[in-house]
């Protein structure tokens, strides 16, 4: 969305509280919170991305159409768990033979 993100470090070591992190957890994001310590100016804002623009120039009804690696309704996508073994099914459909 368009919405501002957080610039400030109390506000975000507030949502760090308030959902729970340990200080193990806090110590992995100290970076972000030294650099909003400099003073980070608001920012925020919206575009709607390159899969978007082709969707739109090529007229498709769908983002999933246009983009390399969609994801499926269970959140997955095809490149994840690769390399894994290939089924018996996809080695016949692919006309390979493994002796």
């Amino acid at each position: 969305g368009g919405s501002i993100r957080i610039h400030q470090p109390e506000v975000q070591q507030k949502v760090f509280d308030l959902i729970g992190f340990t200080t193990e957890q806090k110590q992995q994001f100290s970076h972000i919170l030294e650099a909003f310590s400099y003073g980070v100016p608001p920012h925020g804002g919206i575009a709607p991305g390159l899969d978007r623009l082709l969707m739109a120039i090529l007229g498709e009804p769908s983002v999933r159409e246009v983009i390399a690696f969609p994801a499926s309704s269970g959140g997955k996508i095809s490149i994840m768990n690769a390399p894994s073994p290939a089924s018996e099914e996809q080695l016949k459909e692919l006309g390979i033979k493994i002796r």
